[in-house]
């Protein structure tokens, strides 16, 4: 990849905290006011074929770093996505991150070996001049993990609780981005945010065996994964309570080796004031 100190600074671009929503979910509107509230990263999910709305989000605003969080190997063109990373970076330079990943076996008909088929769709990055520095990899386990320490920033792992953090510190090492996904409720009672979380959580992700399989790794049962999931799987993968207390849920990533957070608001139709008193209670 490229020295250290530069791996620094790619790193310091993503802020401790940013927002994550599905893709075309925030308005240009809210894409400045999470900038105002000095958050480092606005995350744009789901499985794109293009990279189109990153542009309406990347005009809205003058210096927050934008990321996708995924785009889907599957659907999409290496080459066609690498020619449009490099149109952004020309307009926006230095601001925008490639997020990609293997998506899920249920979901994808041409689904092969995830690592052999990441590998080739980074070569062709790399043939289209898409820094290593500037991708990111959707990563759960162990080897998708060191390809992301290998082959680009760092990882993104989606839907993990903090022990997911820091088995995957210990496995990326230092100087790697680690910026984990983490869905919040504020609220402060418990049975309302299980039941706007559990949703979320069950359909479809507690449907697809690479989230199953990576719960079972930190030790989560059948159980815990059934019925929608328990209570402790759910409140370990959707924080809750008060805005402090769901600050300080949050934090145990940080604690735990992640670099960045990129926060999940569920329940809310303005996510920018849950996230405003997320902040404010740090």
């Amino acid at each position: 990849m490229t020295d250290e100190t530069d791996v620094t600074a790619h790193i310091a671009r993503f802020g401790r905290y940013g927002a994550w929503g599905w893709w075309g979910q925030f308005s240009p509107d809210e894409a400045r006011q999470f900038e105002e509230l000095g958050l480092g990263t606005i995350w744009l999910g789901g499985s794109p074929e293009h990279l189109g709305p990153v542009r309406k989000i990347l005009d809205a605003t003058e210096n927050i770093t934008v990321a996708t969080g995924i785009v889907n190997i599957w659907n999409t063109d290496a080459a066609a996505i690498g020619d449009e990373f490099r149109a952004l970076d020309a307009d926006f330079p230095g601001r925008f991150y490639l997020g990609i990943g293997a998506g899920h076996p249920e979901a994808t008909a041409e689904y092969r070996k995830p690592y052999d088929a990441v590998s080739a769709y980074l070569d062709v990055l790399d043939d289209r001049g898409v820094p290593a520095q500037r991708r990111l990899l959707a990563a759960l386990g162990p080897r998708m993990l060191r390809l992301s320490a290998d082959r680009a920033l760092g990882a993104h792992p989606y839907l993990t609780p903090p022990a997911h953090t820091k088995v995957a510190r210990d496995e990326l090492g230092d100087a790697v981005l680690l910026a984990p996904e983490h869905k919040a409720v504020v609220s402060t009672d418990a049975h309302h945010a299980r039941s706007v979380g559990r949703p979320k959580v069950d359909q479809p992700y507690l449907h697809l065996r690479n989230y199953t399989s990576n719960l079972k790794r930190l030790g989560y049962t059948d159980a815990d994964i059934e019925d929608g999931g328990s209570d402790d799987l759910i409140d370990a993968l959707v924080a809750h309570g008060d805005a402090e207390s769901v600050r300080e849920q949050l934090d145990v990533h940080l604690a735990a080796g992640a670099d960045h957070v990129a926060i999940q608001i569920l329940g809310s139709e303005t996510p920018a004031t849950e996230l405003a008193a997320i902040l404010a209670a740090g």
